[in-house]
């Protein structure tokens, strides 16, 4: 079937429509994605991508080809899968460069829960908070260059925050003090 005539069927919810579209470029997608990251993460990045079409396709405009969009998307998609990892491994670096000192400190190992207890804590939080929580306080990027990212408005992006920043806070209670001391 033709890819836009695919993508009118699978506007109008059309489940066969979507089945084909799914069946036609997951495996080319999943390997393209693997030249940028490992295989299992590019098959569940293709299976995301492919639910998001699902779920937006009322609303998704493709000015392009179909194929050169998901192609496209899978690139991108890739990318900030690249970054999350940076900013994971910065979010390592920079919890360490603040707690090396500290080895010889009998609250040591309360340190390293904490850092243990953060890393668990933000990867509880929802995906879209998350992702916004992790691009401002680790990305290093403004509200204003996460909403154009994200395709948000900035009110979003400050909701978002404010609600990580709640959600932390209550799961982090019993560390507080220590939170306070360190950062």
């Amino acid at each position: 079937m033709e890819d836009e005539l695919l993508f009118l069927q699978l506007q109008k919810s059309d489940p066969k429509a979507y089945k084909a579209l799914f069946m036609k470029y997951y495996s080319p997608l999943s390997e393209y994605a693997s030249q940028y990251i490992r295989n299992d993460e590019a098959e569940e990045l293709v299976q995301d991508l492919m639910v998001y079409l699902w779920e937006s396709r009322e609303d998704l405009i493709i000015q392009e080809s179909l194929k050169s969009y998901l192609f496209i998307a899978t690139k991108h998609r890739c990318l900030n899968a690249i970054k999350k990892k940076l900013y994971h491994e910065q979010v390592h670096s920079i919890l360490y460069d603040k707690l090396k000192d500290q080895f010889e400190d009998p609250d040591y190992y309360m340190i390293n829960e904490l850092s243990d207890n953060i890393q668990k804590a933000i990867q509880e939080l929802p995906d879209r908070y998350r992702e916004t929580f992790e691009l401002s306080r680790f990305g290093e990027m403004t509200n204003a260059q996460i909403a154009s990212y994200q395709d948000i408005s900035i009110k979003t992006v400050e909701y978002r925050i404010t609600q990580s920043l709640k959600i932390l806070r209550i799961k982090l209670k019993d560390y507080l003090f220590l939170l306070g001391f360190l950062l």
